[in-house]
């Protein structure tokens, strides 16, 4: 299943007695202009079909970012009149290639590049075939790769930020999940490399690390179950917090890692996992 995943609407989500309080809209005034976080700032998000994606695409325009949006789909709904969407695979890399020279024509540089696309495919190590684990990783690490190489050259003089997003099992195993662990494990050792690699150029690559997220894709897989609250309430009792993240509290994470709040961080993998990984 892909990595992203969507918004929720307005109001609170109660799981398991807690109330999770959702981002109110900001009006924008000439005030909250000069306090937004990502102003006069472009920003590439491969994933933003839905889900997380999506919740980041929300988040970043709110705080002023210009949008470069990519994903499979021909077109999103989601997309603002001022983003600019541009379907493709990236894993192919002369379509990479062509995303980054729009990128280059369209706005000139680009100051933030999140990695938010991904794709699991589940099963036993043994019983996995060899095409579905050459997708897994390609679709998680290596177009990551892609994105990487050809985006570091669009960043300004005066740096920029990488934000990928991994996944508890990229730093966890667990049954059934082995080339996903690899792959989304993979990811973060791509930035730790490339954090040291591109210090020097202040170009800053950071991890976010989601727990099990409340994505359309999700709670779809959720009902699918035979009972879905008993399987829900399972899955929410293996979580420290005792429930599934929002997509906006991903977003949240994702955010700072792209500000400048988080100048002096690099290399750094944050977890947003409601404590699973600390279990």
């Amino acid at each position: 299943m892909p990595a992203d995943s969507s918004t929720d609407g307005p109001g609170p989500i109660t799981r398991t007695g807690f109330s999770v309080p959702q981002p109110a809209t900001n009006e924008l005034t000439p005030e909250r202009k000069s306090e937004m976080r990502l102003d006069k700032t472009t920003a590439l998000v491969t994933g933003a079909n839905s889900g997380i994606g999506q919740a980041v695409c929300s988040h970043f325009r709110n705080e002023g970012a210009r949008l470069l949006l990519t994903g499979r789909r021909e077109q999103i709904d989601s997309a603002q009149p001022d983003d600019l969407y541009v379907p493709g695979d990236l894993n192919d890399e002369a379509f990479v290639e062509s995303l980054a020279r729009q990128a280059a024509e369209s706005f000139g540089t680009v100051d933030v590049v999140v990695l938010n696309h991904g794709l699991q495919v589940s099963g036993p190590l043994t019983e996995m075939a060899y095409e579905d684990a050459k997708n897994v990783l390609h679709s998680n690490l290596l177009s990551s790769f892609l994105v990487m190489k050809h985006f570091a050259p669009l960043m300004p003089v005066a740096g920029g930020s990488f934000v990928l997003v991994s996944s508890r099992l990229g730093m966890v195993g667990i049954t059934d999940q082995v080339l996903y662990s690899a792959a989304k494990g993979g990811l973060i050792m791509l930035a730790k490399g490339a954090a040291i690699e591109w210090a020097s150029r202040n170009i800053r690559v950071n991890v976010v690390a989601p727990g099990l997220t409340a994505t359309p894709i999700i709670e779809a897989s959720i009902q699918r179950r035979e009972d879905p609250e008993a399987y829900r309430a399972q899955r929410e009792g293996q979580i420290p917090l005792q429930r599934l993240a929002t997509p906006e509290e991903i977003a949240d994470a994702i955010l700072f890692m792209a500000s400048s709040e988080s100048s002096y961080i690099t290399g750094a993998i944050l977890p947003v996992d409601g404590g699973y990984t600390a279990a």
